[in-house]
């Protein structure tokens, strides 16, 4: 599986109708280079530091008008879309939610962050509390996670207990926090045993200032991709082949001692 990573701005005045412009330009840039997947950053669709105001008026169901728009980008383009969005719950209640189409349109998972970060996060979101949904696209196992989950080692260690190959992160990390890429992402890539996608926003919103380095954590170690602070289109190669080396020579899921863990519960 080819996939391509998004990092971007978006729409200067967080308008969704001019994102899925911007998101169905993406997907023609990253169909060109032959990806089968375009993920994009968290809460592409309305911009992320919103307020709670603004994330509520915004907030659209799993099934609405923005997700048919990007179902029809999908199957135009021939590639499966995963980006963040306001989402309004069944329940009425607004969670920061990101959502995976196939390449037909077709809705494989909808998550919902479960670690809020900070007042910023717990004054717009509700928190979702389903970490393990997972879904195959392309004979690989594929899980999401949203910005501040990744940081948490038992989320993507649920992952990968759910046989995950391969997670899926929007985000929408800003400075100082550049060692997430760097350190934490490729971390948590190589003590699981698989590929974690980490795309992030670039640029400035109010006051925040995000860090861009979006990346790939490769199993094996380290980072398999990496770019810079400004606006990317970034490609990488997703090789089961590299999953099976990296479960071949790495034992942490296989030399795991859940018994001497209660206190972590």
């Amino acid at each position: 599986m080819r996939i391509a990573l998004w990092q971007t701005a978006g729409d200067g005045a967080n308008r969704p109708a001019a994102n899925l412009d911007l998101l169905e330009a993406a997907a023609a840039r990253a169909a060109a280079g032959g990806a089968d997947l375009l993920l994009a950053p968290e809460m592409f669709l309305s911009g992320y530091n919103i307020g709670p105001a603004e994330a509520d008026r915004l907030a659209e169901p799993a099934n609405g008008p923005s997700a048919q728009r990007a179902a029809d980008i999908a199957r135009r383009h021939g590639l499966a879309l995963c980006y963040g969005y306001p989402e309004r719950g069944e329940d009425g209640v607004v969670y920061n939610a990101a959502l995976l189409l196939d390449r037909t349109g077709a809705r494989r998972l909808n998550y919902r962050k479960a670690h809020l970060f900070a007042a910023l996060d717990r004054e717009m979101f509700a928190p979702g509390d389903v970490l393990t949904a997972t879904t195959v696209l392309d004979g690989l196992k594929l899980g999401i996670l949203i910005c501040y989950d990744v940081e948490f080692p038992e989320a993507v260690r649920a992952l990968a207990l759910a046989g995950v190959d391969l997670v899926l992160v929007p985000t929408a990390n800003m400075k100082p926090y550049d060692a997430v890429s760097n350190l934490v992402v490729p971390t948590r890539a190589f003590e699981n045993g698989l590929f974690v996608a980490y795309a992030n926003r670039c640029g400035r919103e109010g006051e925040l200032d995000y860090v861009g380095l979006s990346c790939v954590g490769d199993p094996n170690g380290g980072n398999l991709v990496i770019v810079g602070e400004g606006e990317e289109l970034l490609f990488a190669d997703i090789l089961p082949e590299r999953i099976a080396t990296a479960r071949r020579f790495n034992s942490h899921l296989k030399d795991r001692r859940p018994e001497v863990y209660g206190s972590l519960v």
